[in-house]
């Protein structure tokens, strides 16, 4: 298929809900390049909405889901309209949309393993006149993998360094990593929460929808007895290949600790930093010992407080920005999905099996044409 032309538009709404990122990516040589980006917040009830059916606090009836799949829909084509006219970009000039969609339930283990994302693809091309490529996720679940993580390949592609081991953090609303290796080797996955909880938690008790540089965390002292217990679980324990998301790490299965009781508001943001950063660091070094740095991306690296405990329990690894390599922290995943839209129209596999633990290299999504 040729690949003419060279644009394409990447969407993506994470763990925390907190806005669609979209991303014009180009593939002039063959490497994404960012073009323009754009971020487009979810509206206050929907967003509402999205988190209470994520995490299991409303259930909803198979009339509602619909409508809930179509609003999604209609959100993601705003953000991809938005973008195009920002940027002066006709659609005639992007050759696909690559739609993550939402996450509403990601369930890789079983003996009829799922994983599903709303935000009706056949909407978005509508409305925008743009194909668009959607359920990324499925073929590699269906193929006995984790569905998740799918940046690893788009990570080695843009950070890796020959000769030299380095992980990349990405720190949405779960955080994963990509192992590096000097070798040329490429593993990854979820290591457990990093904004999703500390983000459910303020919103919660200070009407924020996110820890602004982490200065609620800054204010508490943290508790060790409620960290041990929280990094008791045995999500945390698991070998690799595995992965996560608001349906295990939410404000239930916190609140299913008595000690939560007892303590300040503060200082349970304070031990929910503390949970994300000490599951980072021992995920690291556990899998990566011989990783000489970490490249940090996704909405977390904004997080100062959460950046700075990172980087003490990571030394004498250095921490940085993925900016500092020169990939924009914060489109590294809606790059990611405009590529994975481009691999599926070329018929070309999307996902790396040693990440995941699919039985094999699969092409991945579904496309959803433009009316001509």
């Amino acid at each position: 298929m040729s690949d003419v032309p060279s644009l394409y538009l990447g969407l993506i709404s994470g763990t925390s809900a907190d806005g669609i990122d979209a991303a014009l990516v180009s593939f002039d040589d063959g490497q994404p390049r960012l073009r323009a980006t754009h971020t487009h917040p979810w509206p206050t009830a929907l967003r509402e909405q999205i988190l209470a059916v994520a995490q299991g606090e409303t259930a909803i009836d198979l009339d509602a889901f619909g409508r809930l799949d179509v609003a999604l829909g209609h959100g993601f084509a705003e953000a991809a309209l938005a973008l195009l006219k920002e940027s002066g970009t006709p659609a005639t000039a992007v050759r696909a949309i690559g739609s993550h969609g939402q996450t509403m339930r990601h369930r890789p283990v079983g003996e009829y393993a799922f994983t599903l994302q709303l935000g009706d693809p056949a909407t978005i091309a509508e409305r925008c006149g743009i194909d668009v490529v959607a359920d990324f996720r499925r073929a590699d679940v269906a193929a006995g993998g984790q569905g998740a993580p799918l940046l690893p390949a788009v990570h080695a592609m843009l950070l890796a360094h020959p000769g030299h081991a380095r992980v990349v953090l990405n720190l949405g609303g779960i955080a994963n990593i990509t192992v590096l290796g000097a070798d040329g080797s490429v593993i990854g996955f979820d290591t457990g929460p990093a904004n999703g909880l500390m983000d459910a938690w303020c919103l919660r008790h200070r009407g924020e929808a996110f820890d602004h540089g982490g200065a609620f965390a800054a204010s508490g002292k943290i508790d060790n007895t409620l960290l041990d217990a929280l990094l008791a679980d045995p999500y945390f324990a698991l070998a690799p290949p595995k992965s996560t998301g608001r349906e295990h790490f939410h404000l239930d299965w916190l609140a299913s600790h008595p000690r939560l009781a007892t303590l300040s508001p503060a200082a349970v943001q304070a031990t929910l930093l503390e949970l994300s950063a000490r599951s980072v660091a021992e995920a690291v070094a556990r899998h990566a010992p011989d990783a000489e740095d970490v490249l940090a991306c996704g909405g977390g690296v904004h997080n100062v407080a959460l950046m700075q405990r990172l980087a003490e329990l990571l030394s004498p690894r250095t921490l940085v920005s993925t900016a500092v390599h020169g990939v924009d922290p914060d489109f590294l995943e809606a790059t990611a999905f405009a590529w994975l839209a481009r691999q599926r129209l070329l018929g070309l596999p999307g996902n790396l099996p040693a990440v995941t633990g699919a039985r094999g290299p699969r092409v991945l999504g579904a496309i959803h044409p433009a009316p001509r």
